[in-house]
């Protein structure tokens, strides 16, 4: 059986004036990829009724799988249920199970039903509702022409729900299982994409050409993912993982298994395992990895404190750093750091902390302490580690990189880690 054709249909006067960049299209690849599909075309045209219908008739022609993305909110140049119903030749009518939804999101919001809400429930008749779990406009599918029809929202994050839970495995349900690829997706923290390719050319010179290795770079996590599509990769993929994963050593941070979880996430659950808790002392990151830690739900049992101390008047007054250490040493040195950690120990009660001090830039270096200069300290009471680092990166990187380090350090000693993490190696001042 060859694999169905998938077409898109991106609609929107603001994806055409550039006031919108297109992210939904790559949202839509990549989850398509990892069924073993991949997108043919992809249409993106202005909120025109004419154009809308002309491309919907000319794609359902071409096309397999159709999805629509964008034009289903609540006002006037939102027309795609519209245009749907006038190229496949029905009526629009008032959907029970749509008006169903509306109204529940509205009650849950104590906003009242208007009209403008309510041409959010008048769809095309006998279509299939795609539940929406975040906002208040439905999705919808019909088949036209032999080409099934998902018509989707433009809120990037109503589309990805709605693509994860049930546009996807609808499409999987129809593919036979040979044509359905298998992915592994792997979370990995300090190792960028150009070093961990070149650490794979190196040491794994004869990947086979049947394993897809892929990379999706984010901050600060890197995501790698395995993709096989045919049966003989399905029965060797797991030796070439394996493989895999002994390169990345301690770099690893998960195999994703559902959701991705956030670095401080891991973290979090770390720290939950051993019943520790945790605080920070920060300068240069103003805040970020405290942050970072209360983003997620149940921190409040683990994270009681954190304190940002950007003056070294604030450094003595909240942690206790004595003056002597500062006026000889400065604020962005060894010494200085550790006794921001052990002072926010001292205040908080924690078992571990995690203390930064450094220059963010662009001003603010010295010929020894040149902008991108941090030290970090991490650890308990009894067992501080700490070390100086140099990224002279822009500002706001320079801060994201720096908490995650933080967050990363603390994840290796909980996990009682030696190895030296290639970030150190590659950045530590001499």
């Amino acid at each position: 059986m060859k694999k169905p054709n998938v077409q898109l249909l991106l609609t929107g006067n603001e994806l055409m004036t550039g006031d919108i960049v297109d992210s939904n299209s790559a949202m839509i690849a990549q989850q398509l990829k990892e069924l073993g599909l991949e997108v043919s075309r992809k249409v993106t045209i202005a909120d025109d009724i004419d154009l809308l219908v002309h491309e919907i008739n000319q794609l359902a022609q071409s096309a397999d799988i159709v999805i629509i993305n964008g034009g289903l909110g609540p006002t006037v140049d939102d027309l795609t249920a519209q245009a749907l119903a006038k190229a496949i030749n029905v009526q629009l009518v008032e959907h029970p199970e749509a008006l169903e939804h509306l109204t529940a999101w509205c009650k849950k919001r104590g906003a009242s039903l208007n009209t403008p809400n309510l041409k959010q429930t008048i769809l095309p008749q006998g279509c299939e509702i795609i539940a929406n779990k975040q906002g208040s406009a439905v999705g919808f599918k019909v088949n036209h022409s032999n080409c099934d029809i998902y018509c989707t929202p433009g809120v990037p994050r109503e589309l990805q729900i709605m693509l994860n839970e049930q546009i996807s495995p609808d499409i999987a349900k129809k593919l036979p299982s040979e044509l359905i690829a298998d992915v592994t997706r792997l979370q990995v923290f300090g190792l960028g994409e150009s070093t961990l390719q070149k650490m794979v050319d190196e040491q794994l010179p004869d990947w086979p050409t049947d394993i897809e290795l892929g990379f999706r770079a984010g901050m600060p996590l890197l995501e790698v993912k395995l993709t096989t599509t045919s049966k003989e990769a399905h029965r060797h993929k797991h030796i070439w993982e394996k493989r895999l994963i002994e390169i990345l050593g301690d770099h690893l941070i998960a195999q994703i298994e559902h959701k991705p979880l956030s670095l401080a996430k891991h973290v979090l659950l770390k720290l939950s395992d051993k019943d520790l808790k945790i605080t920070t002392a920060e300068s240069c990151t103003g805040g970020l990895i405290a942050s970072m830690l209360t983003r997620e739900a149940g921190a409040s049992a683990l994270f009681e404190a954190g304190f940002v101390t950007y003056s070294n008047a604030m450094k003595t007054k909240l942690l206790d750093v004595p003056e002597k250490l500062l006026s000889e040493y400065g604020a962005v040195s060894q010494e200085v750091v550790i006794a921001m950690a052990q002072g926010a120990l001292k205040s908080s009660s924690a078992d571990l902390a995690i203390a930064v001090s450094g220059i963010a830039g662009p001003d603010g270096g010295s010929s020894d302490k040149p902008v991108g200069t941090v030290w970090i300290a991490w650890g308990t009471k009894n067992n501080l580690k700490s070390v100086c680092l140099l990224m002279p990166l822009p500002r706001s990187y320079f801060q994201k990189y720096v908490a995650s380090i933080g967050l990363d350090l603390i994840r290796r000693e909980l996990m009682n880690n030696q190895e030296t993490p290639h970030y150190v190696v590659e950045r530590q001042k001499k």
